[in-house]
C-alpha cells in the first residue's frame, strides 16, 4: 500500500480488531461491521485519518483477498464435482445475468440514460459481490445448502462475464472516446495459448508442486512454507491472467486444479489467515469510498435506485431459484444474499468511463448505489431470518405420538438415536423416537423415518408417549444437562423401565452411574477403538494381537470408570490414578503377551506329541 504510514497501518488494524467482534457480539454481520467503520475512517464523512487517494490505494491492495478466497473455494472443489456444477453455472447463471441486465438497462433508459449507457450498466449491475455474498453466506450457514450452492453457482458464472465485459466496453461508448473500439483479437494462436497456460498448471500442479512443496516442508522453516503458499497462489494467477482469464476467477480455477494436491490441507491452512484479514480490509476499503456527501444531496434519488437495484436482483434470483426447486424461504434468502452490486462493477465503471461508456457523473452515481447495496444485504438477512422465525409462529407444546405397548422409546433423534431407530425397524420392534428439535423432527421425516416433536425431560409428553407400557428407555440426547433431567423424570417416575444411555463424557458417566443407570456407552468410544485396531493392523500388528491389545484396553478402561466413580470426590486420587494408568496398562500387557506366549509353547508343546 504505496503511500500508507504506519501509523495509518496501525489505526487500519485497530479497526479490523475491534470491527468484527463488535458487529458479532451486536448480533450484525461482520461485512456490515467493517463498511461502518470504513465509512467512519473515509474522507467522505468525518474524515478521521484517509483520504480518497489512499482509501482506493488500500482497496486495490485488499483486493487480492478475493483473489485468496476464490483460490480456497476452489481447493475445496474436486474438479470432478465443478464439473457436476456445469449446468448449474451456466443455465441459472446466464439466466440470471440476462435477465437482470435486460431489466435493469430498461429502468436506465426510463432515467435518462442512453441506450448503451443503460445496456452497459445494467450488465454491470447484474453482478454481484463474490467475496460479500460468499462471506455472508458462509457467516449464516447458507454456504453448505442447497441455494447456496446454486448462488455460488451464479456467482461463478457473473466472474466468467465479467471478463468480455470489460473487453467489449468500447462497443458501448457515446463519446469520441471510443474511436478506437475494435474487439480484441481472438484468434486461435491466443485461444490454444491460453489452453496451453492452463494446461501447464494442471501439469505442474498434479505432479511438479507436491515436490517443491515437500522440498520446502523438508526445511521447517514455516516461514517458508508460507511463502511457498502464498507464492503459489499469486504465481498461478499471473499465469491464468496471462491465459486471459481474471486474476479472481484464475484463482479458483487454479484451487480447483490443485484441490486433488496432497499439500491442499498445509496450503489452505498458511492462506486462511491472510485471506480473512485482507477481505475485512476490503469491505472496511468499500466503506471509505462511499460518497455520504452525494447521498445527501439526493437521498430519495439514491435511495429509491438502490431499493429498485435490490428488489430487481432478489425478485429475478427467486423466480429462477423457485424454478430450480427451491422451497419459498431458501429461494427468498439465495435472492437476498445476491441482490447487491459488486466489486466487478467498480471496475466495470472506471473501464466504462475510460471508453466513454460512462460519464463521470454516472460513474459517481452507480458506485454509490452498488456500494450502499452491499451495505443493504446483511441487514436485510438479518430481518428476513427474524421475519421467518416469526412467520413460523411458536412450535407446538408438543406431538402426541400414537398409543403403543411394548415399545423402546428413543430420546434424542440424533445420529446415534437414528442408528438405533433403523435397526428396530429391521427388527420390527416398535418404538417411539423423541425429539426436542422441530427441525430436526421434520428434516428426518422426509427421508422416510419416524419422530415426533416433544421434550422427553417433560412428564406429559413420557406420558403421551405411553412410557409405562416400554419396554426400554434408549437415552440418546447429546446436551448433558438435558439427558441428565431426562435420566432423572423417569428414574423417578418408571423406577422399573430400563435405561440404556449415550454418555457424552466420563464425567457424564458418572452423573449416569449416580442415577443407578448401568446401561451406558460413552460416545466415540467404541469407534476410538474400532479406528485403534485398525491402525495397529496397519503396522503390521496381528489380526489376532490387534484384537487382544483392544480387548484388554476396553476391560481396563470401562474397570477403570466404575473405579473412578467411586473416586470421584477424591480429586487428589483420581489425578494419582490418572499418572499411574499408563505403567498400568503397560504392565497389562506385558502380561497378556507373556501369557501369549505361554499359550502358543502349550500348543506347540502338544503338536510335537501328537
Amino acid at each position: 500500500m504505496v503511500g500508507v504510514s504506519l501509523n495509518e497501518i496501525a489505526i487500519l488494524l485497530a479497526a479490523l480488531a475491534i470491527a468484527g467482534p463488535l458487529a458479532r457480539w451486536l448480533g450484525i454481520s461482520e461485512v456490515l461491521g467493517y463498511l461502518v467503520v470504513g465509512m467512519m475512517l473515509g474522507p467522505n464523512t468525518i474524515g478521521w485519518s484517509f483520504s480518497d487517494y489512499k482509501a482506493k490505494e488500500i482497496l486495490h491492495f485488499a483486493e487480492f483477498g478475493i483473489v485468496l478466497l476464490l483460490f480456497l473455494i476452489g481447493l475445496e472443489l474436486r474438479p470432478k464435482r465443478l464439473w457436476s456444477m456445469r449446468n448449474a453455472v451456466f443455465a441459472l447463471g446466464s439466466e440470471q445475468v440476462i435477465l437482470t441486465g435486460a431489466v435493469l438497462a430498461g429502468i436506465g433508459l426510463l432515467v435518462g440514460f442512453s441506450w448503451q449507457t443503460a445496456i452497459f450498466a445494467g450488465l454491470a449491475l447484474a453482478l454481484s459481490s463474490t467475496a460479500l455474498a460468499l462471506q455472508v453466506m458462509e457467516e449464516t450457514g447458507d454456504l453448505n445448502t442447497r441455494h447456496g450452492r446454486l448462488g455460488f453457482s451464479v456467482l461463478l458464472f457473473q466472474d466468467l462475464a465479467a471478463i468480455p465485459l470489460l473487453a467489449f466496453a468500447p462497443l458501448f461508448a457515446t463519446t469520441a472516446v471510443a474511436t478506437a473500439a475494435a474487439t480484441p483479437e481472438m484468434d486461435i494462436v491466443s485461444v490454444l495459448k491460453g489452453l496451453g497456460l492452463i494446461a501447464a498448471v494442471v501439469i505442474v500442479g498434479h505432479f511438479v508442486l507436491d515436490y517443491l512443496l515437500r522440498l520446502v516442508a523438508l526445511t521447517r522453516v514455516k516461514e517458508a512454507m508460507t511463502a511457498a503458499a502464498l507464492l503459489t497462489v499469486v504465481g498461478v494467477t499471473i499465469i491464468m491472467q496471462q491465459a486471459g482469464l481474471s486474476a479472481s476467477l484464475g484463482a479458483f480455477i487454479a484451487g480447483a486444479l490443485l484441490a486433488e494436491s496432497s499439500y491442499r490441507h498445509q496450503l489452505e491452512a498458511d492462506i486462511q489467515p491472510f485471506e480473512g484479514l485482507l477481505l475485512g480490509l476490503f469491505f472496511t476499503a468499500i466503506g471509505m469510498t462511499i460518497d455520504v456527501r452525494l447521498l445527501l444531496d439526493a437521498p430519495v434519488i439514491i435511495l429509491t435506485l438502490v431499493a429498485g437495484l435490490i428488489a430487481v436482483k432478489a425478485v429475478i434470483l427467486y423466480v429462477l431459484g423457485r424454478w430450480q426447486g427451491l422451497e419459498p424461504g431458501p429461494a427468498r434468502r439465495l435472492g437476498i444474499a445476491l441482490s447487491q452490486g459488486g466489486e466487478f462493477a467498480f471496475v466495470l465503471f472506471t473501464v466504462g468511463y475510460a471508453a466513454g461508456a460512462l460519464t463521470s457523473e454516472n460513474t459517481e452515481l452507480l458506485t454509490v448505489i452498488v456500494t450502499l447495496s452491499m451495505a443493504a444485504t446483511p441487514i436485510l438477512l438479518k430481518i428476513e431470518s427474524l421475519l421467518s422465525r416469526r412467520r413460523k409462529g411458536p412450535a407446538p407444546a408438543y406431538e402426541i405420538p400414537p398409543a403403543n405397548d411394548g415399545h423402546v422409546i428413543i430420546a434424542g433423534f440424533g445420529r446415534v438415536g437414528q442408528i438405533v431407530a433403523r435397526i428396530l425397524t429391521a427388527k420390527r420392534i416398535p418404538f417411539t423416537a423423541l425429539d426436542i428439535s422441530a427441525e430436526q423432527v421434520e428434516f428426518v421425516r422426509r427421508f422416510g423415518a419416524q419422530a415426533f416433536y416433544g421434550d422427553a425431560s417433560r412428564p406429559e409428553i413420557l406420558e403421551a408417549a405411553d412410557a409405562h407400557a416400554a419396554r426400554a428407555f434408549v437415552l440418546a440426547i447429546d446436551d448433558v444437562e438435558a439427558s441428565m433431567r431426562t435420566a432423572e423424570l423417569v428414574r423417578s417416575k418408571y423406577p422399573d423401565l430400563p435405561i440404556y444411555a449415550r454418555a457424552r463424557n466420563r464425567a457424564h458417566a458418572h452423573r449416569l452411574l449416580d442415577l443407578g443407570v448401568t446401561y451406558l456407552q460413552r460416545a466415540t468410544f467404541l469407534s476410538s477403538l474400532d479406528i485403534t485396531k485398525q491402525l495397529l493392523k496397519g503396522l503390521s500388528v496381528s489380526e489376532r494381537e490387534a484384537g487382544r491389545i483392544i480387548h484388554t484396553f476396553r476391560t481396563h478402561d470401562e474397570r477403570r470408570l466404575i473405579e473412578d466413580y467411586k473416586l470421584a470426590s477424591d480429586l487428589d486420587k483420581l489425578r494419582e490414578r490418572a499418572r499411574s494408568d499408563v505403567k498400568t496398562l503397560e504392565k497389562l500387557f506385558e502380561e497378556d503377551a507373556a501369557e501369549e506366549a505361554r499359550l502358543r509353547e502349550v500348543a506347540q508343546a502338544e503338536e510335537a506329541s501328537r
